[in-house]
This record gives structure tokens, C-alpha cells and sequence, in this order.
């Protein structure tokens, strides 16, 4: 799921590419920064359930990913930073008041991040945590506040080196500093609010605008009396190793590596596969047409072997296809990959979503269907 996508505002056009991401399961946004020129690209706060779509989104962008970014040691999720810097080569920045171990840059008030032409700096914004940092970018236009402060609210400060007094003074003297228009993206909310603003904030946040002083935000803060996440014992340990999963990590499991064939899930959630490989392997697949007869006999024609089963019949068909489970090498062909094909990729990537849906586990779309395939001339039947 994701949310705001676009360009910075008020910036030139194209010169940042934005994507604001969104986990469900821990309600934490993630933040995509890509500069247009270079495709040098930073991603703030990201999440490890979330790391096959991110990684997707930057491979769809062309994007090269050179930071992943905290806000802080967070407690109701795991951080993906060690899984990008394993598989992507990208660089870890932390606070280094966080007392992580495993990052490759330690931040501070003052520092700048810069990707491409494009830029941020780091504020030093406690309260939340003994090491909560906000990112701005230069031009003053876009801050990611992480837990500092939040849309309409602050972080909770119970816990992890957390002071209601020193969040208040990080918050007027880093955030409400800042050009009243300027956008300001939190690390979470729960009500579906994607976006804030420093005037909003200033003016109508029930818990540090208006004429709320010191003293009365540290009343409030200290009456909340709020359950700790559900995932703390969980997501504190990890992520203070950057997210490196422990010996036994059950909730850490690394994303599956697909073993029959170059198949890579699109930003889309779509297993997909590229026709040259299909046709150098035919015969070690089980190719699965989903258009209409007049189609599979048309001016296309059809890929050798394939079975026909029109989309509209799949579900009710679903016996006549091979497991396409996971198998042995010497499998029989009743255990052979599935590999769907349309006529542009459409249909197929329907029915690739229903064939997982029923526990197929070894299936792929074929990029581009029939209209690709013919272009490449590529054997047909």
C-alpha cells in the first residue's frame, strides 16, 4: 500500500521524485527521495515486512539506492536498512545517540545526507528516544519528523531514554523554526492523515501548538497511560542492530529466494518473468495460455506446448494444471513452474494473482505477453 506520490513542492518540476509508502501492520510510513538527474535515491524509515515492494519501486524508478535513513530506533516494527544494505549495497544512517550497532554513517545535529544533486539536513530532535533525528530537505520544503512530532500529535516519551521536557524544546527549537509552509510527513499515523504543515501544527496540535507551554506538555505526555507496542521485544533488539536478524529470528524471515528462474515481483505484487528466458526453457515449464480461442488461434498465434484455459474459466479449472509447488529437480512435469501469458500481460498477471491465491507457489507472468514474444520472434507453435 502506499500513499503521496509526486515531485517536492514548490521544487522544480521533477527534480525530486516522492513516494510516501505505507506499512498496515505497524501503521509506519516509509519515504522514497529520488533525484530525477542521477536517480541517486535515499528511503527513510524503511520496513523489513516491506522490503520486496520497496525494492520493486526502485527497480521500476531506476533508481539507485545510496542511504537508508532512521528517524530512531523504532519499537512496533523492524527496520529493512540491513536487508538493503545486504542486497542493494545502499548505506545505513542512524543517530548516534541511538546506540545501534551495524550502521555505516553515525548522525548528528548539522550533517547533511546528499544523494545525486539533492540534500538533507539532520536535526537532532529527542524526546521521543534519546536519538530521534528529523531530515529537511535544503530548501526547507519537506521535513520527515519520524515520532517528534506527528499529524495533530507527539511520540509517546515512557520509554527508550524518553523526556517529555526535551521532545517540547526539540520540537520549538527544530521544527517550529522552520517556514510555516513547510510539509511535514510523520513516521506514523493511525486515522489515515498522510501530511501536516509547521503553521498547522503550531496553530492546532493539541499537545505542543497554540500557547502550550513546557509544563503543560509534560502533563499531558505524562497521563497517556498507553499499552507498549505489541512488537517491542521484538523490533527494539533488531533494530538496534540495524535490523541484522538474530540466530532464531522467527519474525525476521528473509525474503525467499527463487530458485527455478529469474522471476522479480513488481511494484504491483506481480511474479514476472522475461519471454527469452521462457523460450530457452520450455521444456522445463508448463506454459499457460489464459485468452480466448479465437486469440490462441489468431495473428499471434501461440507459444509450443501451452495449454489454453480463457481467464474465465481458471478458478473453475484450476485441477488440470501441474502443483507448481516447490520440487525436486528431477520433477515430473506434474511439478513444473507455471508460467502464464496473455496477449500484453494483463490477464496473465490476474491469473498469476489466482494460482498464488491457490497455494501455487511456482509461477510466473510472462512480461510484456504475446504482443513481446512476437516482437522478439521467439518460436510459436
Amino acid at each position: 500500500m502506499s500513499g503521496r506520490s509526486g515531485v517536492r513542492p514548490g521544487g522544480g518540476p521533477g527534480a525530486l521524485i516522492f513516494r510516501q509508502l505505507f506499512d498496515a501492520l505497524s501503521s509506519t510510513y516509509t519515504y522514497l527521495l529520488v533525484d530525477a538527474p542521477s536517480r541517486q535515491a535515499v528511503l527513510i524509515d524503511p520496513v523489513w515486512d516491506q522490503f520486496v515492494r520497496d525494492a520493486a519501486l526502485l527497480r521500476e524508478l531506476g533508481a539507485q539506492l545510496v542511504y537508508t535513513l532512521e528517524t530512531h530506533v523504532h519499537a512496533d516494527h523492524v527496520t529493512a536498512a540491513w536487508l538493503f544494505q545486504q542486497k542493494l549495497g545502499s548505506r545505513i544512517g542512524i543517530s548516534a545517540k541511538a546506540g545501534a550497532a551495524g550502521a555505516d554513517r553515525l548522525l548528528d545535529q548539522g550533517d547533511t545526507i546528499t544523494f545525486g544533486g539533492e540534500s538533507l539536513q539532520v536535526r537532532a530532535t529527542p524526546g521521543h528516544t534519546g536519538g530521534c533525528l528529523t531530515y529537511v530537505t535544503a530548501d526547507h520544503t519537506m521535513a520527515f519528523t519520524g515520532d517528534a512530532l506527528l499529524v495533530r500529535g507527539a511520540g509517546r516519551t515512557d520509554f527508550q531514554q524518553g523526556d517529555a521536557r526535551t521532545l517540547y524544546r526539540s520540537v520549538y527549537s527544530q521544527i517550529f523554526t522552520l517556514p510555516d509552509r513547510c510539509l511535514l510527513y510523520p513516521g506514523h499515523d493511525y486515522a489515515g492523515r498522510t501530511a501536516t504543515s509547521v503553521g498547522e501544527e503550531r496553530a492546532h496540535n493539541p499537545r505542543l501548538g497554540g500557547a502550550r507551554s513546557e509544563d503543560d506538555f509534560a502533563g499531558f505526555m505524562a497521563n497517556l497511560g498507553l499499552p507498549h507496542p505489541k512488537q517491542m521485544e521484538l523490533a527494539v533488539p533488531a533494530n538496534l542492530q540495524c535490523g541484522r536478524p538474530a540466530a532464531g529470528a522467527a519474525s525476521q524471515v528473509l525474503p525467499a529466494e527463487i530458485a527455478w528462474g529469474p522471476v522479480v515481483r513488481t511494484y504491483a505484487g506481480v511474479p514476472t518473468i522475461e519471454p527469452e528466458w521462457v523460450a530457452q526453457h520450455l521444456a522445463e515449464v508448463t506454459i499457460l495460455d489464459v485468452r480466448e480461442p479465437e486469440e490462441f488461434d489468431g495473428e499471434l498465434g501461440h507459444i509450443v506446448g501451452a495449454r489454453l484455459i480463457p481467464l474465465g474459466q481458471l478458478r473453475g479449472r484450476l485441477s488440470e494444471l501441474p502443483a507448481g509447488g516447490e520440487a525436486d529437480a528431477d520433477a515430473d512435469a506434474d511439478d513444473r513452474p507455471v508460467v502464464i501469458v496473455c496477449r500484453s500481460g494483463g490477464r496473465s498477471a490476474a491469473a498469476a494473482a489466482i494460482l498464488e491465491k491457490a497455494g501455487v507457489t511456482r509461477v510466473a507472468n510472462i512480461s510484456g505477453g504475446m504482443v513481446q514474444w512476437h516482437s522478439l520472434s521467439l518460436p510459436l507453435a
